[in-house]
């Protein structure tokens, strides 16, 4: 399919219907995600576009995830936005729509796309666009005969991998492909990397407004995982499939856009501290900042996803954030400014639901610009691994939570969160995450590792 002429984006019900007619697609994937980014979907006969743009695919929504019904309540209706169109360049028969799901005629206010739209709109009427980039990360591994997992590639044992064009050259078939695909589709594959962990990789793509690239890092993550799949391989954006190893992470790359001009950006001739940013860039700054701890259980929202917020790994280094600052081109620090006119959001990981993530960021920053707030001073010489609790106090440095459970007490008490993210009818839709996240966190706590059993057992 890649050989042809690349995919131009439809929108249009007319547009579709000729792509449609024009490709033989066959059939249409109506898709939607439930709190934690699971694709949901059905499958439905090219034949139907027309019921489906007018009464969407019908689902048991109890059955599809975390996405706020019980088995007595209505069917969800998905509906198309045909913006998302995406023919799967694998299955040359078949295309996906991106969904918001209804109720009975009605938004749900559950949906983690419609809760994200709802926060773009309020964007709007502050005369913004919201565009961001998004670094997904991911391990290739295969299963053992006892459950456990390896890494797919048995010769990438380098104590530090990171770039390893001999490891890149042996897998140069899949990622080769995951690349061509990307750019068919449009989005501009521009690297792809051997990343920082055995069997680990990134493939970058452009970035684009903020419901864009959600849309697209959902299709990402299932495209990966389908092309592993047919190869006896399975491809996982978890924060920490390796306890030795670094996680998976999916940094937000992240500015605001007015009339077609990025706002955030400025010569760095012109910015008292050297970054290239506006003082509404840093006032953003100062609103990541003060919401960090709260933001962070949507950002990094698994409880595995503060095993990878740690300071060392088998490299020498998590590259991952443990404290609430920011810095220019310095990985160590939780917000990196690496050029001029951008923001990157190193908490973001590969489990995020991204709409959820990238409201969450949102409405942190637009505080800080509505409430001018200040960023600070950046700490860009600091390598804040290492330095000690006394310079961090002395910096004012906090620390981000530890665990899933602190970061969900901290969103419960974070009111501009909880705004962004809506009111159900029946609840606050924070109050529900905190719910299905504390549940999550317990389950977890209430098993026994083997760690313990080793640690434990004949210590007393």
């Amino acid at each position: 399919m890649t050989a042809g002429q690349p995919f131009a984006p439809v929108s249009s019900k007319e547009d579709v219907e000729r792509y449609v007619r024009e490709n033989d697609i066959e059939f249409l994937f109506a898709q939607f995600v439930d709190m934690h980014g699971k694709p949901n979907a059905k499958l439905v006969p090219a034949r139907h576009l027309d019921g489906l743009i007018s009464d969407g695919a019908g689902f048991a929504g109890f059955a599809a995830g975390a996405i706020g019904q019980q088995p007595n309540d209505p069917d969800l209706a998905a509906m198309p936005d045909l913006q998302s169109f995406t023919p799967l360049p694998w299955k040359p028969n078949v295309a996906r729509v991106a969904c918001d799901v209804h109720v009975e005629g009605e938004e749900w206010p559950y949906c983690p796309r419609t809760i994200l739209r709802r926060q773009l709109a309020r964007t709007a009427e502050l005369g913004y666009e919201f565009r961001i980039g998004a670094e997904l990360e991911y391990f290739l591994v295969r299963r053992r005969d006892d459950g456990s997992i390896e890494v797919a590639d048995p010769l990438d044992t380098l104590d530090q991998p990171c770039y390893d064009m001999r490891g890149l050259t042996r897998n140069l078939d899949f990622v080769a492909q995951v690349s061509r695909y990307i750019t068919w589709l449009g989005w501009d594959n521009y690297a792809t990397d051997h990343e920082d962990a055995n069997g680990q990789f990134e493939q970058n793509f452009e970035f684009a407004d903020a419901l864009t690239t959600c849309d697209r890092s959902i299709f990402f993550r299932y495209m990966v995982e389908a092309l592993a799949q047919e190869r006896g391989m399975i491809a996982t954006f978890m924060p920490k499939p390796f306890s030795h190893l670094t996680g998976n992470g999916c940094h937000f790359h992240m500015s605001l856009w007015k009339d077609g001009q990025n706002i955030f950006e400025v010569d760095p001739a012109d910015d008292p501290r050297g970054l290239g940013l506006s003082e509404l860039a840093y006032n953003f700054i100062g609103g990541l900042k003060a919401h960090a701890r709260a933001y962070i259980a949507l950002t990094a929202p698994t409880v595995g996803s503060y095993k990878r917020l740690v300071v060392g790994t088998r490299s020498g280094s998590s590259w991952a954030p443990v404290y609430v600052s920011y810095g220019y081109n310095n990985r160590t620090q939780m917000l990196r400014v690496p050029a001029a006119g951008r923001i990157e959001d190193r908490t973001v990981d590969g489990s995020c639901n991204p709409y959820l993530a990238a409201t969450a960021v949102l409405a942190a920053g637009l505080d800080g610009i509505e409430r001018d707030l200040d960023a600070g001073d950046p700490t860009t010489e600091l390598n804040l691994h290492e330095v000690s609790a006394e310079v961090r106090a002395e910096l004012g440095v906090e620390l981000l939570p530890a665990t899933l459970l602190d970061a969900t007490r901290e969103l419960e008490g974070d009111d501009v969160l909880r705004k962004a993210l809506g009111h159900t009818g029946k609840e606050d839709y924070l109050d529900y995450f905190v719910r299905v996240k504390q549940e999550e966190f317990h389950d977890y706590h209430n098993q026994v590792s083997q760690w313990e059993i080793d640690r434990y057992l004949q210590l007393f």
